[in-house]
């Protein structure tokens, strides 16, 4: 990859989620059907680590369950305890202890009694790190601030803690207000795909007609290489004619923007003013909350 920063590996776990009718899963793992070809494959916390390992990132995650939204109280209760006995599995079997950090998944859906239990069961295993998993899986947002606030003060403070699969603004700042130190998700890439791109104003589809003759960058209030380089009919152009060099450079920008953000995001949590930020955000960038 040439890359010489952070990696992080995730188990497989969502994308076993991810997969519905392909895979079943037992006390062993998950066996699953290859979408691409049909081919059979078996998933288990020992195998997790082992490719996990093997591919040598600097933080790997424990095999998790993740469940859909909605579930019933007794299937989570019964995916939440799977994952415990998982992550203690996968904590016996990884080896590159001194190089590589394994954060455990707190799960239990949206039952705070099981999350209260998950949460036990793996700071009891005394991980470097925890992640907090099944949410963002499709729920209203009320019900992810619900959650989100009630596990994250939970976790140890002098670790990282680390939310799966969250990467819009609006939840990216209300996760550094719950205590979240770490988040992920392909949105970034994904809406770039789309011929869509997050400014300091709102998100723009700038495969749009609006944007046919529109000579400006992106994101006025944006330095990055697209912004600096590129306009926004041209951009447009480009997504029309399916070259992938728009995606790539929607991708860049979207990227910059999100890393710009959280920098803001810590200057405003130094100078106690989160809060404050989020009304001023959230009113330019067109949410509401």
């Amino acid at each position: 990859m040439n890359w010489d920063r952070p990696i992080l590996t995730d188990s497989g776990g969502f994308q076993v989620f991810s997969l519905g009718d392909l895979r079943t899963i037992n006390e062993d793992g998950v066996e699953f059907k290859s979408h691409l070809d049909g081919s059979k494959h078996i998933f288990t916390p020992e195998s997790v680590m082992k490719t996990e390992e093997d591919l040598g990132a600097d933080i790997i995650m424990a095999f998790d369950e993740c469940c859909p939204y909605p579930s019933t109280y007794e299937y989570t209760k019964q995916s939440m305890e799977r994952t415990s006995r998982w992550a203690k599995r996968c904590k016996d079997a990884h080896t590159t202890i001194d190089k590589q950090s394994l954060f455990g998944i707190v799960q239990g859906g949206f039952y705070k009694d099981l999350r209260d239990q998950s949460v036990k069961d793996l700071v009891d295993m005394d991980f470097p790190g925890y992640a907090i998993g099944g949410i963002s899986v499709g729920e209203p947002k009320e019900e992810f601030l619900d959650i989100l606030n009630y596990t994250a003060p939970q976790l140890p403070k002098e670790k990282p803690r680390y939310l799966m699969g969250v990467g819009t603004p609006d939840y990216l700042i209300e996760a550094a207000i719950a205590g979240i130190d770490m988040c992920d998700c392909v949105l970034p890439t994904r809406i770039a795909r789309n011929g869509t791109a997050m400014t300091w104003n709102g998100k723009i589809v700038v495969r749009n007609a609006t944007y046919e003759r529109d000579w400006r960058p992106l994101d006025e209030e944006c330095d990055c290489y697209t912004c600096k380089n590129y306009t926004r009919a041209y951009i447009r152009h480009l997504v029309k004619t399916n070259e992938i060099l728009g995606v790539r450079l929607l991708t860049i920008h979207n990227l910059k923007f999100l890393t710009k953000l959280m920098e803001r995001v810590k200057i405003e949590i130094e100078g106690d003013n989160l809060l404050t930020f989020k009304k001023e955000f959230y009113k330019k960038y067109g949410y509401i909350g």
